[in-house]
């Protein structure tokens, strides 16, 4: 399918009847919520309270499959309508596409059937082709967006249908881009799809300006794992309030591929590049996909253990460069509505008549 033809798919919610306000937007209007800010899905920190939380505060939370049921302990749908008990507001689903095993890949496509049978309708896929989930969604109307850090996969997952783009720029945690923010929205605007603003985000002046750089909504992960829902360890929590932006480093440790991290004198000593089998291995066109299922077991069991056993053990604190604008804990639906506030008084400042 070509790019026009998706513009004239999501025409009918970039269209709208309404003003546009600061919490108003193409992508607020789409999903039926107040807020647009996404508290993204993170492995290992997506606990059900984190994410319910997050909705109830009108914004979006997204699940995470794998932190739902490897880390928290709940089946994917008792976990599911966990959160449903704990808020009726529209929630959604991280679908990671990639496919370095045929179990895992075979596991996801239960996870989202079971998604939608719980009645999720947003999705927000990465790391491989998305046009399955794409036709599972559209078929009971939903919308999928997909993760992206250049123009070229941009016009891969639209070729795929996708209803809009989670633009991860160089500042996120996990796997960052290579472009900043207002970069990589200039590359992008042009495509007629909602842009959502991904990484770097952490305090409300960032997310003023993510606004008003052109994004339909931010995505923010780190800050929201320092809130008191998180089920994060508190030394997780602590490492991000007393890290800066400079202390977030690139390490190809944990996956094959560089992941931000807050650096630590275990980071340090360990290095942060990958060796050069295992770079020689993820190169090879048969070993790369057994090469990528060994890290990405690995990963989950060191991020997980780093996550609730907290600084006693040696391991990784994922954080994106957001840190620089996180000085305290605070319950989610303070953080939402701080950020709401702040958009709703910037856009009083710019309508505001001057005197002369």
């Amino acid at each position: 399918m070509t790019v026009a033809r998706v513009r004239r798919r999501v025409s009918a919610h970039l269209l709208h009847p309404h003003p546009v306000t600061p919490t108003s937007t193409a992508f607020t209007r789409a999903l039926g919520i107040e807020v647009p800010l996404i508290g993204g899905a993170m492995y290992p920190c997506s606990n059900p309270e984190l994410v319910a939380a997050v909705s109830a505060a009108g914004g979006i939370g997204i699940v995470q499959p794998i932190s739902m049921s490897f880390v928290h302990g709940h089946d994917l749908r008792e976990g599911l309508r966990l959160v449903r008990r704990l808020t009726d507001k529209p929630i959604g689903f991280n679908a990671i596409v990639e496919k370095s095993s045929r179990i895992y890949e075979e596991r996801m496509k239960r996870w989202v059937d079971v998604a939608i049978e719980e009645g999720v309708r947003f999705f927000v896929t990465a790391l491989g082709n998305p046009r399955w989930v794409v036709d599972r969604v559209h078929a009971v109307g939903g919308l999928v967006y997909h993760d992206v850090t250049t123009r070229a996969w941009a016009e891969r997952a639209l070729a795929h249908r996708v209803d809009g783009l989670v633009c991860v720029n160089r500042d996120a945690g996990g796997h960052a881009g290579q472009l900043g923010a207002a970069e990589l929205h200039a590359s992008l605007v042009d495509l007629g799809v909602p842009l959502v603003c991904a990484g770097g985000v952490g305090d409300e002046r960032a997310f003023v300006n993510a606004l008003s750089i052109g994004y339909a909504a931010v995505q923010m992960g780190t800050r929201f794992i320092a809130t008191t829902e998180c089920k994060a360890h508190d030394d997780y929590k602590r490492a991000i309030l007393r890290a800066r932006a400079a202390d977030i480093v690139l390490t190809e440790k944990i996956s094959g591929v560089p992941v931000s991290v807050i650096r630590t004198p275990y980071i340090d000593r360990i290095g942060t590049r990958a060796g050069w089998l295992a770079k020689r291995l993820l190169r090879h066109p048969r070993a790369k996909h057994w090469m990528r299922g060994f890290y990405s077991l690995r990963s989950v069991l060191q991020l997980k253990k780093a996550s609730l056993q907290g600084a006693t053990y040696r391991d990784y604190f994922q954080a994106g460069k957001s840190v620089e604008g996180i000085d305290r804990i605070e319950p989610v639906a303070d953080v939402v509505a701080r950020f709401a506030a702040a958009a709703r008084g910037a856009s009083d400042q710019d309508t505001a008549p001057r005197s002369a």
